[in-house]
């Protein structure tokens, strides 16, 4: 794509490195075992399943720049769908409306002293009020530049050349800080378009066959030491396969 500097390939590989930390940040606290067995089958803290439906954060208008966001990250090409497609803004929305969107195990209180890039996040929003306060500075910029247009309704060259302003810090926000809400964004799109389809995003597992990925498979012992080659393994997904049957 045009604009931002993130190609496609720079980022598959930045997406494989990375690990998913706000799908593990939605994941269940630590037990409390009580004296009782803590590994009873079917008892497990296992993550519920997310499927398309009323968003839980997201207004209409935030879900509408999302998918036009996301849609220019992580395009549809001759290599597969995108992030539009594979249902990242579903992902984003589950995650904002939850333990992640609410910074709900961060340190969000004061002192407020300005930190080095090296410390992580360092925004006094929560992921989710970064979000929202964000979004709508984005296309308050947008509607006084281009005309009363939303990010939206941008051609895809403006809405690149937005992305590109916010990610290098030159796109000065009202009640936000750009950079700070677009490195957030790309690594939310990112986990979102290669997690697990469990949490909402990587819909039909188009990340995974388009890195290859066999997915959460029960053992991969025969494939060790099998280094560099391809598998050829459809991927599987904590709830399975589409089609997969366990009684086969």
């Amino acid at each position: 794509m045009s604009g931002p500097s993130v190609s496609r390939r720079d980022l598959l590989s930045v997406g494989v490195a990375i690990g998913s930390t706000a799908a593990l940040g939605s994941g269940a606290d630590a037990r409390s075992y009580a004296g009782k067995m803590p590994w009873i089958p079917g008892e497990a803290n296992a993550p519920e399943p997310i499927t398309a439906g009323p968003f839980q954060f997201l207004t209409p208008d935030e879900a509408t720049f999302l998918d036009a966001a996301v849609a220019r990250l992580i395009p549809a090409d001759d290599l597969g769908p995108g992030a539009k497609e594979a249902g990242v803004t579903t992902f984003l929305d589950r995650q904002l409306a939850g333990p992640f969107g609410k910074g709900s195990r961060w340190y969000m209180q004061g002192p407020w002293k300005k930190g080095e890039s090296t410390q992580g996040y360092q925004s006094r929003l929560s992921p989710a009020e970064l979000y929202r306060a964000a979004i709508k500075d984005i296309d308050a910029h947008c509607n006084e530049k281009f005309s009363g247009k939303k990010f939206s309704q941008l051609t895809a060259d403006q809405q690149d050349q937005i992305l590109k302003d916010l990610e290098q810090g030159h796109l000065k926000l009202k009640d936000s800080e750009g950079k700070t809400f677009f490195t957030v964004f790309l690594q939310n799109t990112i986990e979102g378009f290669f997690s697990d389809p469990i949490y909402g995003g990587n819909r039909d597992m188009v990340g995974w066959k388009l890195i290859g990925f066999p997915g959460a498979r029960y053992d991969y012992r025969p494939y060790v030491k099998q280094h560099g080659k391809k598998l050829n393994l459809p991927p599987v997904g904590l709830k399975g396969r589409p089609g997969w049957n366990p009684n086969t």
